[in-house]
């Protein structure tokens, strides 16, 4: 037998069983699985606009919400309640069928993301062994990418049926600035698959039971951890919202009910790539150290590890938020077309070629720190980069050129030259109408 099939034919059977377990779920059961699934998206949006709130205050040191509730810690909740009853606002230049449909294809993929998603192990529930997961299919990772690209639809349709054009502006970057991402995404998984040799996620868990992807292929896992920052639209890549130019971005003329539903697409988004990550990277539900079969591994001490890992990378959505300044749109999309795309290619190169050779880490090691010298060579090797002209014009990162050190404001412009001839005008013919009002006053007295 091949020692490459042997990882993959190590999880048949516990796939086999997950698979036969989650096909005698009955109704009632798969009901309760599909509500929970469909909660857990606005349970943790109330919870983590609050704690963010909070966080960042702390980080500036501010208190952050502290009216409502203990603490503060119901201001989310009650805002959620107040969006509902909030005046619904609608341009007449809107199209009502799209601007209506908009935020729920934002809204519903996004819910439904998470029922791919391995929470933990076989359990028991009410006298009932079945698998903390709603559905195992064996494509499950590509589902996920599919439920969160089906978003960029809601996002565009949104600017467009606004009938407004800083709504479409901000539509048309966000849409370019999620599929950019997105890509880069989709090809950092390229070498989770490679190693785990399935596509189903509950199988990317079982195979790192002997060691986590996330130090095996780091690369992988750096920029998969920023391509979900781009993708979701936070800081330092927010500039769909950027304020000093497009006003709210696509969402702006969206209220009430509309604009929450936007809202809750947004962190809903955040806790999926965060899962995601967590399924392909760090282990899923598995506790660290241990094998499967440890009693830290069973019955339902899984989910609190699985959400203990979900809500370290939340908060490093927070961290970022509180730390770093929003990018220029040019570096950013410089970022993921010029940086993350490349070095994934290079890196699926690798982890193809260590896969079909069959290299040890020490092997691997010594050909990484060959690579490393190579190209120290050659960025040694390159020409010195010359310098400009004097008379060259200086370039903004923008692309926009400076203006001259030695401008000159004009003493007049066109326009007040324009008006100083009207007034000058007007000036020469008010003493000819006051004489010719004179003279019709002195012929009427004759008369």
């Amino acid at each position: 037998m091949s020692p490459q099939l042997t990882p993959f034919l190590d999880q048949l059977p516990d796939a086999a069983e997950r698979a036969r377990l989650l096909a005698d779920d009955p109704w009632w059961l798969i009901l309760i699985k599909a509500v929970v699934i469909l909660l857990i998206g606005p349970i943790l949006t109330i919870f983590l606009i609050v704690w963010e709130r909070k966080a960042v205050g702390r980080m500036q040191n501010r208190p952050g919400p502290n009216r409502v509730g203990p603490g503060g810690y119901l201001q989310s909740l009650a805002d959620a309640i107040k969006l509902p009853f909030k005046e619904q606002i609608i341009p007449d230049t809107a199209d009502r069928k799209v601007y209506f449909l908009a935020p729920v294809l934002a809204a519903v993929p996004a819910l439904i993301a998470l029922a791919a998603i391995p929470f933990g192990p076989v359990v028991s529930i009410f006298g009932h062994r079945t698998v903390l997961q709603l559905v195992d299919l064996p494509v499950g990772v590509l589902v996920i990418l599919a439920c969160s690209s089906i978003g960029v639809y809601g996002i565009v349709l949104a600017g467009w049926a606004s009938g407004s054009p800083y709504p479409l502006l901000g539509a048309l970057r966000s849409t370019a600035q999620v599929i950019s991402y997105e890509i880069a995404m989709g090809l950092s998984i390229v070498a989770v698959i490679l190693y785990s040799g399935t596509l189903s996620t509950s199988g990317i868990v079982a195979a790192q039971a002997h060691g986590w992807y996330f130090y095996m292929l780091i690369p992988s896992f750096v920029i998969y951890l920023i391509s979900m920052v781009g993708e979701t639209n936070r800081a330092p890549f927010d500039l769909a919202e950027a304020e000093s130019e497009l006003v709210g971005g696509f969402h702006t003329e969206y209220s009430s009910m509309k604009f929450a539903m936007f809202f809750l697409a947004e962190y809903v988004n955040m806790v999926i790539v965060s899962a995601f990550c967590t399924t392909l990277f760090l282990g899923g539900w598995l506790f660290p150290f241990v094998g499967e079969d440890s009693a830290l591994n069973q019955n339902w001490w899984p989910i609190l590890w699985f959400f203990a890992k979900t809500f370290i990378l939340l908060f490093g959505f927070i961290w970022l938020r509180g730390t770093l300044p929003r990018m220029r749109y040019d570096q950013f999309m410089r970022l993921g077309w010029k940086v993350l795309v490349p070095v994934n290619l290079v890196w699926i190169v690798v982890v193809v070629a260590i896969k079909t050779v069959q290299w040890s880490w020490p092997q691997i090691l010594v050909g990484v720190g060959i690579v490393l010298v190579v190209l120290v060579l050659l960025s040694l090797a390159l020409p010195e980069k010359k310098l400009p002209n004097d008379d060259y014009v200086p370039i903004t990162g923008g692309g926009h050129p400076l203006p001259p050190l030695d401008l000159k404001v004009p003493e007049s412009t066109p326009r007040r030259k324009a008006l100083a001839k009207a007034e000058a005008r007007a000036a020469r013919r008010a003493p000819a109408a006051v004489g010719t009002a004179a003279q019709e006053g002195a012929e009427d007295g004759q008369n």
